[in-house]
């Protein structure tokens, strides 16, 4: 018997951890998760702004809590596991959202800037990642790891300075590929999403320095990524409808990687 197509998308009953989620595209992929009935833990640096975020879900009717914590420190990734077990039971869904940037020409880039980009932006996924494997997913033989990448991991550019960053994504990439391999057989799936350039505090400088025209010009949609656009993606991967696929980039970025081969 095959199950019907809004079952398969539901998420009654799954608890999700979503790094990085108290803005932007963490922010917004929590919403589609507990749009669709999943509790959410957020998980960042900044109370107030987590505070505000879970405020934000709530008022939606999202069962929504959040825990302050830096990504980069083992201790404190464990702290938010630990939480997150206390809190919600389990974790069923764990997105790893938390990231970092910093511009400079690679003959000048600070190495203090170069290990906050990869502390960020690739160990704290391999920390979360163990860390809640280790407590919930594979004691349970269930699990979805959402990565969030980037296009810039897709190949280099010419337009933006982001040598730490792209290198970063591109860790998270194979790091995908990777433990998908590993951990298929525990019943756990680990994919990625490779987002274009979407408004938000950390792209406002590219989009300043190159023009937000001109980056929506290359797109073969015209146009930049939006507040639903990274909801379909997460959902697919999170619920049931996704069982079958693991190991998987999807690019979300309105065609630019098919054309232009990354960012």
């Amino acid at each position: 018997m095959s199950t019907p197509i809004h079952k398969l998308f539901d998420l009654s009953g799954r608890t999700a951890l979503v790094t990085g989620g108290s803005r932007g595209l963490g922010l917004q992929m929590a919403e589609a998760l507990g749009e669709a009935g999943a509790r959410v833990l957020l998980s960042s640096r900044k109370a107030s702004d987590l505070e505000e975020a879970a405020a934000t879900l709530q008022a939606k009717g999202i069962d929504a809590r959040w825990v302050a914590a830096d990504a980069a420190d083992p201790a404190q990734v464990q702290k938010v596991v630990d939480e997150a077990m206390q809190r919600l039971g389990q974790i069923d869904i764990l997105v790893n959202n938390a990231g970092a940037t910093w511009g400079a020409p690679m003959e000048d880039y600070p190495l203090e800037a170069w290990d906050k980009v990869m502390n960020l932006n690739i160990r704290s996924i391999f920390l979360f990642s163990q860390a809640a494997g280790r407590a919930s997913m594979l004691p349970r033989k269930h699990g979805r790891i959402i990565n969030v990448a980037s296009i810039a991991g897709l190949s280099g550019s010419m337009d933006v300075e982001f040598i730490a960053y792209g290198t970063s994504k591109g860790a998270v990439v194979n790091f995908t590929r990777a433990l998908a391999g590993e951990w298929g057989e525990h019943g756990i799936t680990v994919n990625a999403v490779a987002p274009g350039f979407f408004p938000s505090k950390m792209t406002r400088g590219t989009l300043q320095a190159v023009g937000a025209d001109k980056l929506a010009a290359a797109s073969p949609l015209r146009r930049l990524g939006d507040d639903d656009d990274l909801k379909g993606a997460t959902l697919l991967f999170a619920s049931a409808a996704g069982k079958h696929i693991t190991g998987q980039i999807l690019a979300v970025d309105g065609g630019v990687s098919a054309v232009h081969g990354g960012g």
